[in-house]
C-alpha cells in the first residue's frame, strides 16, 4: 500500500455498513492527516430523528464537498454523484457480519444506558426499545443489510465510472490498526525530512 500517496490525500470518504467502525476511524484518520471530519449521518439527521429531504441533504453533502480539504465518514450512495465528484480516496471497511452487528449490539447499549447525545446539537438519543424492539431497529438493520452493502460495494468498485478514484478496502481489525499504523508513520516520517530541510536553509 502506497502510504506516501495517501498521505497527500486532502479528501476521502470513508464506507462501510453500520457497525464497521468507520465513524472512529474516520475521526482517526482525519486526525493523522489534520483534516476536518464530516458525518453523512449528522447532515442528514435532524432534532428530533426527523430526516433532511434528498434536496436538503444533497445541498449539506455539496456544501462540504466543495471545500478542498475533508474527510467524510457515511454511505447514503444516493450522494455519491456529488460526494464522489471530487473524491480522490474511497475506504470501505468490511469486517464480516458477525463482527459488525456484534459492535452494533455493543455501541447501542451503551449509548441507550448513557443516554448520550448521538450527533451534537440534534438531542438525539438511542434506546434500547427503539434499537431491539422496534420496525426501524438498527440492528435488525445491521443484519439485513450487510450483504447488500457489500455487493453493492463490490460493483461500484469495479465501475469504470469510478476508474479515477483509489479504492482501499479493510477487512479486519488487524488490517485497520495496520492502516492507521503505516499512515502514521509515513507523515511522522515526513514532517521529520520537512523539519530538517528547514533546518537546513536556517
Amino acid at each position: 500500500m502506497d502510504f506516501e500517496q495517501i498521505s497527500q490525500f486532502t479528501r476521502i470518504n470513508v464506507v462501510g455498513a453500520s457497525g464497521s467502525g468507520k465513524s472512529t476511524f474516520a475521526r482517526e484518520v482525519a486526525e493523522v492527516l489534520n483534516l476536518p471530519c464530516y458525518e453523512m449521518d449528522q447532515l442528514f439527521w435532524k432534532p428530533g430523528w426527523h430526516e433532511s429531504s434528498d434536496d436538503e441533504l444533497f445541498q449539506k453533502v455539496f456544501e462540504v464537498t466543495s471545500r478542498s480539504r475533508w474527510v467524510l465518514d457515511g454511505n447514503y450512495t444516493r450522494t455519491i454523484p456529488i460526494k464522489w465528484k471530487k473524491v480522490q480516496a474511497v475506504i470501505w471497511l468490511d469486517p464480516s457480519l458477525v463482527r459488525t452487528v456484534l459492535q452494533v449490539i455493543k455501541r447501542t447499549i451503551h449509548r441507550s444506558l448513557t443516554q448520550e447525545e448521538i450527533w451534537r446539537g440534534t438531542g438525539n438519543r438511542e434506546s434500547l426499545k427503539k434499537a431491539f424492539l422496534s420496525k426501524d431497529s438498527i440492528v435488525l438493520w445491521a443484519i439485513t443489510s450487510h450483504r447488500n452493502s457489500r455487493k453493492n460495494y463490490a460493483s461500484i468498485i469495479a465501475s469504470p465510472a469510478y476508474s479515477h478514484i483509489s479504492f482501499i478496502r479493510l477487512n479486519s481489525r488487524t488490517q485497520v490498526a495496520s492502516f492507521l499504523q503505516g499512515l502514521r508513520q509515513v507523515v511522522q516520517t515526513i514532517a521529520r525530512t520537512g523539519a530538517a530541510v528547514e533546518a537546513d536553509f536556517k
